[in-house]
């Protein structure tokens, strides 16, 4: 590093940017010995200069993109503004100059992702992104070096703090959706347009970088089924609870012998695995690899401190490559090209709450379609009763949601079928 001093630039100042700027204040005493040099904030990119003057020395403020890309002493390029663009832009112009780009930006990442890899390769550079996926959690560095040595065969996470959040509360508390997505509002957790954590486009992108970097293939936003939880009711949560099951907002990759599969959706859990203990808006991920068997990563998944802790180690880490001339030494895992399935191919075990006419034959009607369709029920229980109709609970065993489907299409035509009130993947 020139003169041992190792000059950066932020580009945002928003939340995370502002908690990198306070940990590398922290810091600064400690980075000579983590590093073998220092960390110099050189300039801070914003859109509006005059918001920030009393929160940072004014010659580090700029809101001209030249400013940054043409100075040839800054090295590190740490993008925490957010979405595609001029994020996209500015990380490829970066690369292209030989900077190296350390990144919390997820949405970007599971679209462009393995083309700006190919870049930073290109340039003997860094691109690194722990902070894209569940904030503090170390667990993309893990995914690449730690368990190098594994072939991984599931990445299973709760990858969403606000979804989670509110499950926690319709849980605990009997609450409703809408009060306990108010609550998560009034807290700060939820953002006042909540679609992308509640519909599991968030954790839809967080899945894609996991399972890129486990299964050592591309997969992409658009490969990922995404459903969320706006249907879930305090009911579906009871009878969760009687089948000795918790409801979670689950993002599920598996490899399997005919392709990768990909799913966000929310899902019922034994109440005895590790992730259904996950409460609040904590975060955890789940991996299992032929060799170290079952691992979990659990920690705060969102926030100041927890990402910018991410950043900060992904800053350090690009300067150490640096002092020791070892830049890019880890990039794109994906040499392999594995077909992504279409959730219509995967398979599942399905939890299905209806209201039925109260009269001879109809459960038996109800078997006789999904037998014709090789659905096998695992349990079916009455539950209240209202005049003539019923409320009824039916488990199934794994089948291909193919199969369950054109079941349902059917029984959903049934004279004595009032209503299909649910469905719900279950998790076995």
């Amino acid at each position: 590093m020139e003169q041992n001093i190792c000059k950066i630039a932020i580009l945002g100042m928003g939340t995370v940017g502002g908690g990198v700027c306070k940990i590398l204040e922290r810091q600064k005493d400690n980075l000579v010995n983590k590093i073998g040099g220092d960390l110099e904030i050189a300039k801070i990119l914003v859109r509006n200069k005059v918001k920030y003057i009393d929160k940072v020395a004014p010659e580090m403020l700029t809101d001209q993109w030249s400013d940054v890309i043409n100075d040839d002493s800054i090295k590190i390029i740490v993008e925490v503004m957010g979405g595609i663009e001029p994020a996209g832009t500015y990380i490829k112009e970066s690369l292209q100059k030989g900077k190296h780009v350390v990144t919390a930006n997820k949405d970007l990442i599971a679209v462009q992702g393995h083309e700006l890899l190919k870049i930073a390769k290109e340039n003997n550079c860094d691109l690194l992104f722990e902070a894209a996926v569940a904030g503090g959690i170390p667990i993309i560095r893990p995914l690449k070096q730690c368990l190098a040595g594994n072939d991984i065969t599931e990445v299973m996470g709760i990858i969403n703090g606000t979804t989670n959040f509110i499950l926690t509360k319709m849980s605990e508390e009997g609450m409703d959706f809408a009060d306990a997505l108010q609550l998560a509002t009034d807290l700060g957790y939820a953002e006042a347009d909540p679609t992308a954590d509640i519909e599991g486009h968030d954790a839809g992108r967080k899945l894609a970088i996991l399972a890129s970097i486990a299964f050592h293939s591309p997969v992409t936003f658009p490969d990922v089924y995404t459903e969320g939880i706006s249907k879930i009711t305090a009911k579906d949560i009871r009878y969760a609870h009687e089948l000795g099951c918790e409801i979670k907002l689950l993002g599920i990759a598996k490899n399997t012998e005919d392709g990768i599969e990909v799913k966000v959706h929310p899902t019922m859990i034994s109440a005895k695995h590790p992730l259904a203990s996950v409460k609040d808006s904590f975060n955890a991920v789940f991996v299992h690899g032929d060799a170290v068997d079952d691992a979990m990563f659990y920690g705060r998944g969102a926030g100041e401190f927890p990402t910018g802790s991410a950043v900060v180690g992904d800053i350090i880490d690009a300067a150490r490559n640096m002092q020791f001339h070892c830049s890019g030494r880890i990039g794109c895992s994906c040499y392999k090209n594995i077909p992504v399935k279409n959730v219509r191919e995967t398979k599942s075990s399905y939890y299905v709450r209806m209201k039925l006419e109260d009269r001879a034959g109809t459960l038996a009607a109800l078997a006789g379609v999904f037998g014709s369709n090789n659905v096998s029920i695992s349990k079916l229980l009455q539950k209240t009763k209202q005049g003539n109709t019923a409320d009824i609970v039916i488990v199934t065993y794994d089948v291909i949601e193919k199969q369950f489907m054109d079941s349902i299409t059917v029984i959903s035509t049934m004279s004595m079928v009032k209503e299909i009130s649910s469905i719900i993947r279950v998790y076995q």
